[in-house]
This record gives structure tokens, C-alpha cells and sequence, in this order.
């Protein structure tokens, strides 16, 4: 290259670095923060049907102020009152994503129990600690669908119970059946003591195919875990979920839950204090909930007086599917069906929700459309 050339490539370039510098910069592209992003999943999960319903607010249930949010695209419809685990694991807060379609067929109420959630702000740890027993939280189901039913003008509705909800949903079913058109459990509690055993074993199995020295010793150290007469201490049940999760237990594939817990980050119906403060009623109550619960088989009534239905996630361990289904066979009830889910472990509406939808659609619905009660 002879030396003028080099001169015009030279000047080219350095009018080019001049330009690019002069140039405005580019803008951020939105959302770029949490407020941007809530503000588009609001408005993309809007109730804008002229029979619909939307609402947010507190309602007086066991002597203290609760949080529910009631929404479906048609009043008509049934209503199904969504108990959530944990204990304080909140479901309202995934729902804008995993439970939107339920909406179009169902009026759904998604309610943030005692110690959980927004519910946890409300009343001081002090005076709520000693109200923290599997029978005062069974008593507020009970209160709840009382007045969701009195309040939407129902005379049955579905209740689903998650994981530690379906302990208290299943209690309440068994006390109150001519309120359900069908109770329907997912992650269903039932002999805990052996489902605790399998989950254990199972963790320990794929730890040791795995080669992962680290959990093969941790799990070791909690033998005989769960055994006869021994239930785990709240230490021993975090140290076996921990590597439950991390083997797919809990969601199917995943080493953890935070596909689904994340999904809160972005929700429309907690404001940035109370999304700051999500998990304070999960961590408070599940030390004082929890163990009683896992020392009891509450499978041993086999029978329920309204119909069942199980939605099981294959590869659960977190709350054995296998020791569930094994109950479901010998329940005595006057309609009974489990759907299994193939690619979900412990949270088949995140993991597979186009067939969570469907299995409410097709096997609970049809119960309220035969008693008249469902927008046509």
C-alpha cells in the first residue's frame, strides 16, 4: 500500500471514530427495572370481561386480617380456593404465570395463610407464634370456605391443597365434604414418615451414583432418618430436602425450586416492601409446623365423603407421588382420579401448566357443570 492510500485509509477511519463518538447513545431497552416489567404483566393478565372479577384485599379469618386475591374472566364459573404449602410457601405470587389459563374457567382465590406471605405483615411474630398449630390452620381453612362461599354466592366449591396445604385441605375435606364439589391434592401429604424415608433414600442413591462424597456423608449422618418412633428434627428435615432438591425432587431436571420461586420477583400483587419480605413467614413457620406434620401417616383414614383428585408429579420425592398414589388405591370416595405428571416432580403447575390446566379442566370442572354450577 503506497503511502497515499495509506493516508486515506488512515483519515476513513479516524472520521469514523469521530461519527460513532458523536453519535447519541442507544436507550435501554424496557423493561429495565422491576416496576416496567410488573406494569406489562399486569396489563397482559388484565380481567377485561364484562363478568369478571379482580380483587385484592384482607379479610378477617381466626381472629386476624388475611390476604386473598379473587380472579376469574366469568362470575359464573366455579370457584376453586387454592391452598398453598410450605408452610409460607405462597402460591399468589407464581400465579400471574402458571395460573392465568385457570382463570378463563374457574374463579380462583389464592390466599396468603397464617405467617405467610403478605398475611405475615400484618400481626406481630409475638401474638401469632402461639397460634401456629396444624389445628388452628385446618380451623382457618375451614373459615375460608365458609366465607368464600357465602361471599361469592356458592354452594360447593373446589379446595386444592399443595404440599403442606394439602394436609390441612385434605383435613378439611374429610370434616366438611358436602362444601366441595371435589378436593383436589397435589404434592399430596399422606404417610409422612415413609415418604420422608423414600425421599432420604432416594437422595442417597443418586448421591452415591454420582460419585458426590459430600452428600453421601451429610445423608449418612441423618440415619435412621425419619425411623419409627424417631421423627426428624427441623435440622435433619433441611439437610434431607437439600439434596432432594438438588436430584430433581422437587422440580424434575432442576437442581432447585428457583424456576418457580422466581417467578415472584415479577408479580403484580406484592408491592416491593412486601416482595422484599416474601419468604419471612416461610422461614418463621416451617420450624414450628412442619416437624408435628412429617411424624404422622394421616393416610389412614381411607376414606372421603366428597370426590378425589390427585395431580401427582412422577418424579416427586420432595412429597413421595409413590407413597401417595399407593393411598389413593385404597380410598373408599364417590368419585376418585390421579393424573400423573410424566416431566414434573413437587411443582406440576410451574413445571407442566399446560396440562395442569387441562386436568382441572377435564377432571375437576366437570363436577361443578353437573351441578349447574359454570358459565356455559
Amino acid at each position: 500500500m503506497n503511502a497515499l492510500a495509506r493516508s486515506l485509509v488512515l483519515a476513513a477511519a479516524l472520521a469514523a471514530n469521530v461519527a460513532y463518538a458523536d453519535a447519541p447513545a442507544p436507550k435501554p431497552v424496557k423493561p429495565s427495572n422491576r416496576a416496567e416489567a410488573v406494569a406489562i404483566v399486569a396489563q397482559a393478565r388484565q380481567i377485561a370481561t364484562p363478568n369478571g372479577i379482580d380483587r385484592s384485599e384482607k379479610v378477617r379469618i381466626g381472629g386476624i386480617e388475611q390476604w386473598i386475591s379473587i380472579r376469574g374472566n366469568d362470575r359464573r364459573n366455579p370457584v376453586l380456593l387454592v391452598v398453598h404449602g410450605g408452610p409460607g410457601y405462597v402460591s399468589m405470587p407464581m400465579s400471574w404465570w402458571n395460573g392465568r389459563g385457570w382463570e378463563e374457567y374457574f374463579t380462583v382465590v389464592h390466599w396468603d395463610q397464617r405467617a405467610s406471605g403478605k398475611t405475615h405483615l400484618l400481626t406481630p411474630e409475638d401474638r401469632i407464634r402461639p397460634t401456629l398449630t396444624a389445628e388452628r390452620m385446618i380451623d382457618d381453612v375451614g373459615e375460608m370456605v365458609a366465607w368464600v362461599r357465602k361471599d361469592l354466592g356458592k354452594d360447593k366449591i373446589f379446595l386444592l391443597g399443595h404440599s403442606f396445604g394439602s394436609y390441612v385441605g385434605l383435613e378439611t375435606a374429610r370434616r366438611h365434604p358436602q362444601w366441595l364439589h371435589a378436593y383436589i391434592g397435589v404434592g399430596q401429604a399422606t404417610d409422612s414418615p415413609e415418604s420422608e424415608r423414600r425421599g432420604w433414600r432416594f437422595a442417597l442413591d443418586a448421591a452415591q451414583r454420582d460419585g458426590n462424597a459430600q452428600a453421601v456423608r451429610e445423608l449418612q449422618a441423618l440415619a435412621p432418618y425419619s425411623a419409627p418412633g424417631h421423627p426428624p428434627t427441623i435440622e435433619q428435615i433441611y439437610a434431607q430436602r437439600k439434596w432432594v432438591a438438588h436430584y430433581g425432587g422437587v422440580m424434575a431436571y432442576r437442581r432447585d425450586n428457583r424456576s418457580d420461586s422466581d417467578l415472584a420477583k415479577l408479580s403484580p400483587d406484592y408491592s416491593d416492601e412486601q416482595l422484599r419480605a416474601l419468604w419471612q413467614g416461610n422461614e418463621f413457620a416451617t420450624p414450628i409446623l412442619l416437624p408435628p406434620l412429617l411424624a404422622h401417616d394421616i393416610g389412614a383414614n381411607k376414606t372421603l365423603d366428597c370426590p378425589l383428585i390427585l395431580l401427582l408429579g412422577r418424579h416427586d420425592t420432595n412429597v413421595s407421588s409413590e407413597v401417595a398414589a399407593e393411598w389413593f388405591a385404597q380410598v373408599r370416595a364417590p368419585g376418585k382420579d390421579l393424573v400423573w405428571f410424566e416431566h414434573s416432580a413437587h411443582m406440576p403447575m410451574t413445571e407442566e401448566p399446560g396440562k395442569f390446566l387441562l386436568a382441572l379442566v377435564d377432571k375437576a370442572r366437570p363436577y361443578a357443570q353437573k351441578a349447574g354450577d359454570a358459565a356455559p
